[in-house]
C-alpha cells in the first residue's frame, strides 16, 4: 500500500496543501515549526483515528475554520481508493471513501501506517493510557471488527461507573444492587475480549520485536512485553522486586508471560473477571468507580531482565520505542491483503548518531513507501533522500 496523493483544507497551518508522493522514501524537510509534522499527524489519523499528539480532533483544525478535511488516493497493486475524513468543530466528523459516506471509524479497514515520533518515548516513561493506546490502535489496524467492541465497553463502562456513583451517593448496598449484575455480565463478555486480544497481540509482537531492537540498537538486549491485567489478584515475580512496579500502589504486578496465542472472550479470562468484580464490589461501590478491566490494564517492558521504565537510559528508551513501531508494522504487513502499511518516521534521525541512522535505513529500505520529516538535510542518510519535499510555512514550496 502506498499513497499516491495528499491534499488537505484547514489542516493544522495548511489552509490548503496537495503534494504527490512517490512509491519508497519520502523527505520532507523544513526548518522546526513550518508543518512537516502536520502532514504526517493527517495521514497517522487516517488510519487510528486519532493524534500522536494532542487527543482533541479540534486541535488539528486550522484557526478560524469549522473544519478541515484530510483526503488522501492510495493505491495497492492496481487498485485506488480515495479516502476522506472531515474533522468538524460542532457536530460529529464525517468519512468517505471513493464519495461514499462510511462511518470514521472504519477508515483503518481502507488504510494502514505506523508513525513513530519523539512523542513515542512516552511508551516507555508515560502513563498507562498511553500503552494502553498503543496496543489498541494495533488491534483495531489487525481487526477493525474490534473498534465495535471497545467502544461498546466504553460505553457500557460510563454507564456501570454512572450506577455505581448513584448507588454510592444513595447509600444502597450492594447486595441489593440487582441492575448492577446486569451490567457486569456485559462488561465481563466486552472485556474479556479485549483482555485476550491483547494477550493475543503480545505473543505476536514478542519476535518481531526482538528482530526490530536489535536491527536499530545493534544488539540483543533481551527486549520482552508482559501483560499487567487487573483482573488477576496482585502477585510479583521473583525477578521483580516491590521497588520496580508502578509508581501507583494500587497498580497490579506483572502477570507471567501471556500462553500460547489465547482464544478471544476465553472462558478463563471471563470466570477471572467475573470473580475481580464480585471481590472488589465494596471498593467500587465505596469509590464510585469500575476497578477491573481492560482500561485498568498496562503493558509492563523489560530489558535485560529489568524494566524499562526507571533503569533504561535514553538511547535505551528510544531504541525500545522505536522497534515497538518498527514491530507492528512487521505484524501489520504479515498476512496483509493490502501489503505493507506506509512507514512514517517524524524527525528520527536527528536524535540517532550516524550508524544507527544507517542501521535504520537499512531496517526500512524494503518497505512499499517510508514517509520521512527532518528539518536538516543532511541528518537523513542519503539512500532516503530521493524524493524530497520541502516545507516552508504551511506550504510545500519545491518538489
Amino acid at each position: 500500500m502506498r499513497v499516491v496523493h495528499l491534499s488537505l483544507s484547514d489542516f493544522r497551518n495548511y489552509e490548503r496543501a496537495d503534494v504527490a508522493l512517490m512509491p519508497g522514501p519520502n523527505l520532507f524537510v523544513g526548518r522546526n515549526g513550518q508543518g512537516k509534522t502536520n502532514l504526517v499527524e493527517s495521514l497517522g489519523y487516517l488510519s487510528t483515528l486519532g493524534s500522536h499528539r494532542v487527543s482533541s480532533d479540534t486541535a488539528m483544525i486550522r484557526q478560524g475554520a469549522n473544519a478541515a478535511i484530510v483526503r488522501c488516493r492510495i493505491r495497492h497493486d492496481e487498485r485506488e481508493l480515495l479516502v476522506e475524513v472531515q474533522l468538524n468543530r460542532a457536530g460529529a466528523n464525517r468519512a468517505q471513501v471513493n464519495r461514499s459516506a462510511v462511518k470514521p471509524r472504519e477508515l483503518p479497514r481502507y488504510f494502514s501506517s505506523v508513525l513513530f515520533a519523539p512523542e513515542d518515548l512516552s511508551l516507555i516513561r508515560g502513563e498507562p493510557a498511553t500503552r494502553r493506546r498503543f496496543a489498541d490502535e494495533l488491534l483495531v489496524q489487525r481487526n477493525p471488527r474490534l473498534a465495535g467492541v471497545m467502544a461498546d465497553y466504553d460505553r457500557v463502562l460510563k454507564q456501570r461507573n454512572t450506577l455505581l456513583k448513584s448507588a454510592r451517593s444513595s447509600g444502597v448496598k450492594g447486595d441489593r444492587l440487582s441492575t448492577l449484575d446486569i451490567w457486569d455480565e456485559r462488561l465481563v463478555a466486552l472485556g474479556s475480549e479485549i483482555i485476550d486480544a491483547r494477550l493475543d497481540l503480545i505473543v505476536r509482537l514478542s519476535e518481531p520485536l526482538r528482530l526490530a531492537y536489535r536491527s536499530v540498537a545493534g544488539d540483543d538486549h533481551h527486549p520482552l512485553i508482559h501483560a499487567v491485567q487487573s483482573i488477576y489478584p496482585e502477585s510479583v515475580p521473583e525477578r521483580w522486586s516491590s521497588e520496580d512496579r508502578a509508581s501507583d500502589p494500587a497498580t497490579p504486578a506483572p502477570s507471567q508471560p501471556a500462553r500460547e496465542v489465547p482464544v478471544f472472550g476465553t472462558t478463563e479470562t471471563a470466570s477471572a473477571f467475573r470473580d475481580a468484580l464480585v471481590r472488589l464490589r465494596p471498593r467500587e461501590l465505596e469509590r464510585g468507580i469500575t476497578l477491573v478491566g481492560p482500561h485498568r490494564d498496562d503493558l509492563f517492558f523489560e530489558l535485560n531482565g529489568l524494566p524499562t521504565k526507571g533503569y533504561a537510559s535514553h538511547g535505551e528508551s528510544w531504541s525500545f520505542a522505536l522497534a515497538l513501531k518498527l514491530a507492528s508494522a512487521q505484524l501489520l504487513r504479515q498476512n496483509s491483503a493490502t501489503g505493507d502499511p506506509v512507514l512514517i518516521l517524524d524527525d528520527v534521525f536527528a536524535e540517532l548518531d550516524q550508524a544507527r541512522r544507517r542501521m535504520l535505513a537499512a531496517a526500512v529500505q524494503d518497505y512499499e513507501q517510508v514517509l520521512i520529516t527532518a528539518a536538516v538535510f543532511d541528518d537523513v542518510p542519503e539512500e532516503l533522500t530521493a524524493h524530497t519535499v520541502r516545507i516552508e510555512a504551511g506550504a510545500v514550496i519545491d518538489e
